[in-house]
């Protein structure tokens, strides 16, 4: 048994359309830009917003799916590992690029939500598996 973990869920909004590309090979590759806030009191009392962006990939037929049903402002759920990524800029300094590797995403929201009112039609109205959820924001965790 391994004695370590390297695993993320995140619940948050795309802030971009996901950005779709194909390997040599023809793997679709889909990377995400995935914003979570967090509310709280500063000292003073006054209510304060932070909000972390995150780098999510996604592979495979995952990829096809967000290029398909999400766009910007799409509340997704992700399962992922955290990756960090060496790389040399062109003067060949060292560069580091942290993402989430992502392996399972879950569209969520009410309808309109995860596709342009344009692409829901019957044939696909069941195509987000958490219409009936009330707002996400209001859980308590």
């Amino acid at each position: 048994m391994s004695s370590s973990v390297n695993k993320c869920f995140l619940i948050g909004r795309l802030g971009q359309q996901p950005e779709i590309r194909h390997t040599k090979s023809g793997i679709a590759v889909a990377n995400l830009s995935v914003a979570t806030s967090e509310k709280y009191k500063d000292k003073s009392g006054e209510q304060q917003e932070k909000t972390e962006w995150h780098k999510v990939v996604f592979w495979d037929r995952t990829a096809e799916i967000c290029q398909e049903y999400l766009h910007k402002g799409s509340l997704i759920y992700v399962e992922g590992s955290i990756h960090t990524n060496k790389w040399q800029d062109k003067e060949g300094v060292d560069r580091y690029t942290t993402e989430i590797k992502g392996y399972r995403m879950q569209m969520l929201g009410g309808k309109g939500d995860s596709a342009t009112k344009q692409e829901k039609s019957p044939q696909n109205a069941n195509s987000n598996v958490a219409d009936n959820i009330e707002d996400i924001e209001d859980l308590p965790f």
